[in-house]
């Protein structure tokens, strides 16, 4: 079974697949099916909310992997393509030369008339729009179709993460254009202008995974790994910095960087391949590329770290490692200190100082007992308020409460 695939001109009623339902009806939006943190996210809600009071459906402004993992769980994705130009555009590139830019308005404009009237067709109820772009589109298009909007906000609507103007733009928008928030944390939250209708719901795992066969810290070579796409504000240069310091009171460790650069970060990637060699710890680091296995190679690290130097908007692959009992040494900054419980579920250092990064790890190095402390506690935390049905839970209730002030 495959998406749906919608062309039909703005002027044009959309034929889709959806049916009718008694149940109130959730159209989740997103711009891409590209697997990002935020794509992954929205996957394991709908999983969790497919036996809910609620008919969610998915519609997509771009094909990808997601198109077959929605498919895979019995929830085939609707598709409205979206153009190309507007699907492509990195949000560290928005402001003067991305979306808003007067030569995309147009696209952008047809766009929304064209999800309008898909929402028309379909009786949508409520709109949860899951990035940047389909926030402001779907938000667009919500107004035309006098359909309640959600915006979903994975990102700290920041300079620290986007052009100035599009920060200004976006907070601005955010004031009148949706009808209710949703923030991946506190931290996200407070990027944002105070008013009504803001939520706080942090995502969550599917389950706790089966715990590793080998604890933490049992073996004379211990792995040390940092996951993540290769790029400056994700710390790689600082993680091996550490790295360097900890193979002079621990020369068995060894450590791997997980992930890959995309195309214009590869004179980062370059850099940190070099700095690797002029510490003279190429011998003890290994850069994997990116894997479809890091859960797998999660479970075989002894210490998990994330090495930000900007604030996370929040953090999954923490309590990913967290939930397969992986003690995590984090950078205090952005959503992550809403996730750990430091020197409990995990110990946090500040962000850019290596120093600090070091010290945690041979903390941990020089005592396993504390490390598989942290571990198990990590994990507890992650079942006590991490798992995706305390995220569905609080979104069924937003859902609720949002169509109850609709009607």
């Amino acid at each position: 079974m495959t998406a749906t695939l919608l062309h039909a001109p703005a002027s044009t009623p959309v034929a889709t697949s959806a049916r009718p339902s008694p149940k109130p009806r959730i159209l989740i939006f997103d711009h891409t099916a590209a697997l990002g943190g935020g794509e992954i996210a929205l996957l394991n809600l709908v999983r969790e909310l497919r036996d809910s009071p609620f008919d969610v459906k998915v519609l997509l402004g771009s094909d990808g992997d997601l198109v077959s993992k929605l498919t895979d769980i019995g929830c085939p994705p609707d598709l409205l393509p979206m153009d190309a130009s507007v699907v492509h555009t990195r949000k560290e590139s928005l402001g003067a030369g991305g979306i808003m830019q007067l030569r995309k308005a147009a696209s952008v404009a047809a766009y929304a008339s064209r999800l309008a009237n898909y929402l028309r067709e379909n009786r949508i109820d409520l709109l949860h729009t899951n990035s940047l772009k389909s926030d402001v589109v779907g938000a667009l298009a919500g107004r035309l179709a006098r359909v309640p909007v959600l915006w979903h906000v994975r990102d700290r609507i920041c300079t620290e993460y986007l052009p100035r103007p599009a920060v200004a733009l976006f907070q601005a928008l955010s004031r009148f254009l949706p009808n209710y928030i949703v923030a991946n944390s506190a931290a996200t939250l407070t990027t944002l202008p105070r008013r009504a209708g803001s939520y706080v719901v942090h995502d969550g795992v599917e389950a706790l995974p089966p715990l590793p066969e080998i604890p933490p810290l049992s073996g004379a070579a211990p792995i040390i790994g940092l996951v993540g796409r290769i790029t400056r504000w994700k710390g790689q240069h600082v993680f091996l910095r550490a790295a360097a310091g900890i193979l002079k009171s621990f020369p068995n460790a060894r450590f791997q960087i997980v992930g890959a650069a995309l195309f214009d970060e590869k004179p980062y990637e370059a850099e940190i391949q070099a700095l690797t060699d002029s510490l003279n710890i190429s011998h003890a680091v290994e850069f994997t590329g990116f894997r479809p296995d890091v859960a797998d190679l999660v479970a075989r690290m002894d210490i998990v770290v994330h090495a930000s130097i900007t604030g996370e908007p929040f953090g999954q692959v923490i309590i990913e490692a967290m939930a397969a009992g992986r003690p995590v040494i984090a950078t205090r900054g952005g959503g992550v200190p809403e996730i750990i419980i430091d020197n409990e579920s995990g110990l946090l250092v500040p962000m850019g100082d290596a120093d600090e990064m070091c010290r945690a790890a041979c903390r941990l190095l020089r005592n396993p007992h504390l490390a598989r402390e942290i571990g198990a506690a990590g994990r507890r935390r992650v079942a006590s308020s991490f798992l995706i049905r305390h995220t569905a839970a609080r979104m069924k209730d937003i859902y609720a409460a949002v169509l109850r002030n609709a009607s």
